[in-house]
């Protein structure tokens, strides 16, 4: 688990097999290289890795044939882009994000980037699947990033963030131009809670929902909370 907190920039080179290089470049990188083990996760723009062997000034860890499918990492352009980076959370942390699995829902595309007199305002596209777990002023992962969706047009599944200075310098949001693919995580939140609500398509009473503990829309109506 993750908090959306990048500590550091890297950048990715493959090598055999599906395993990777993940190099850290940046000067915070020894937040993450301080301790680094076999064994540990890291979120490689939003996308969580196994540490296979620890380098000098970064690791080796392999995506499977699903995380290439699902996530930006399998694209043709990942040699040449920066990757944000940041280590699992630990216990005790402090949770400057929000809670980020690092299960890549899908791929976004970025529409339009404006500068602001105090931040820079992105416009991305999602698919439907991430879509729905999109809500204003909720929490959304983008690259492994933690931010909160300033806008939403459900009819578009377009979402805009409002992005501060620091963030901006300190990840690869700043190499993004209109176009670019990017990793997109929905709240987990958001997924328990649809999980509860709509846990399968199949029929059932108010009486199955109080025998199995599940809460449903009709559920709620029955007692009063709708």
């Amino acid at each position: 688990m993750f908090t959306g907190l990048i500590q550091a920039l890297g950048t990715m080179k493959p090598l055999e097999g599906d395993s990777w290089q993940i190099t850290c470049m940046s000067q915070p990188s020894v937040v993450i290289m301080q301790d680094l083990a076999y064994g540990d996760s890291v979120a490689v723009d939003g996308v969580c890795l196994t540490v296979e062997k620890v380098l000098k000034d970064g690791f080796i860890a392999t995506a499977s044939p699903e995380t290439l499918r699902r996530t930006t990492l399998g694209g043709e352009e990942t040699q040449q882009r920066y990757v944000n980076i940041e280590t699992s959370l630990r216990v005790g942390s402090k949770v400057g994000g929000h809670f980020v699995m690092g299960h890549v829902d899908g791929i976004g595309r970025l529409l339009e980037v404006e500068q602001t007199a105090s931040s820079w305002e992105m416009t991305f596209m999602a698919s439907e699947a991430i879509a729905r777990y999109i809500v204003p002023k909720g929490s959304i992962a983008v690259n492994g990033i933690s931010l909160t969706v300033a806008a939403y047009e459900p009819e578009t599944s377009q979402f805009t963030v409002a992005v501060i200075p620091l963030t901006y310098a300190e990840t690869n949001l700043r190499y993004l131009a209109p176009g670019s693919w990017v990793n997109l995580e929905g709240d987990i939140l958001g997924k328990y809670v649809e999980k509860f609500l709509y846990p399968s398509q199949s029929k059932h009473t108010a009486a199955d929902d109080i025998s199995l503990g599940v809460v449903t829309p009709a559920f709620l109506a029955e007692h009063g909370y709708l």
